[in-house]
């Protein structure tokens, strides 16, 4: 089985976002509002966010109106998340007591990677009252090109076993991975795929910034990380100061059946 299929494994990576918890909030990309859009047309009342880290998704659906609750693991995070005046109750989604509540969509945005789906599936359809939805969804950036080349040069240099850490395949495929569980459990009707297209353009220092806020570069020490980071600099300076990507957001949805 592939390394990213087996992510929730790595401890380490799960657990390190909680020490750039500030930083993760301020960079970290947010998601398109036409996303926020087709879940809310879900016509949820009670929403669960797993996983909901500082809460970035949580929030466009909690300025929606939805009464939504957030399962974070991390306490760092989830401190954040509630800064900005969310819900949040701390613990994996696997051993969260639940206490009986039901929810009309459960949602996760860039997280549900961490999670053991063989415990997570059959929790989610428990927790979904009849015809709820489950909506896991995540952010993929493809950078333009020189990025591809200059990001391979410098991971090369100073931090070569991050070329094979990283998100595997393209667009979709990187993650239809997460929702063939649901497919395979008889508990979901079939995973629909909901694409949505945008554009980032970010100066050399908010764009490692935002690298610097994944779990695999988290595990570089430090010395050699700040290394790699002032080479990303350097070579984004030397081809005009920023870089641009195509971002797609790639949404997977089913109905509880």
């Amino acid at each position: 089985m592939a390394t990213e299929e087996k992510l929730f494994r790595n401890r380490a990576r799960a657990d390190s976002f909680g020490s750039v918890a500030e930083q993760y909030d301020r960079f970290r990309p947010s998601y398109p509002d036409a996303l926020i859009d087709a879940l809310v047309a879900l016509g949820p009342a009670k929403v669960l966010d797993v996983g909901c880290g500082t809460g970035k998704a949580t929030r466009l659906l909690a300025a929606r109106g939805l009464d939504i609750l957030g399962v974070e693991l991390d306490a760092r995070m989830a401190a954040v998340a509630r800064d900005h005046g969310l819900s949040v109750e701390v613990g994996s989604f696997e051993e969260w007591d639940d206490a009986g509540r039901t929810f009309d969509l459960i949602t996760s945005a860039q997280a549900w990677h961490w999670v053991d789906p063989e415990r997570a599936v059959p929790k989610a359809a428990r927790l979904l009252r009849a015809g709820g939805h489950i909506a896991i969804f995540w952010n993929h950036d493809q950078m333009r090109d020189p990025m591809p080349a200059i990001i391979d040069a410098v991971w090369r240099e100073h931090a070569p076993e991050l070329l094979t850490s990283a998100v595997t395949g393209k667009g979709a495929q990187a993650y239809e991975r997460y929702a063939k569980p649901f497919d395979a459990s008889g508990l979901f009707e079939p995973m629909r795929l909901l694409e949505f297209a945008s554009e980032r353009r970010s100066m050399a220092a908010d764009w490692v910034a935002e690298i610097a806020t994944h779990s695999n570069v988290l595990q570089v020490e430090p010395e050699r990380r700040e290394r790699m980071f002032d080479a990303f600099v350097a070579a984004i300076d030397a081809i005009g100061g920023s870089v641009t990507s195509d971002v797609g957001t790639y949404l997977f949805v089913a109905r509880r059946v």
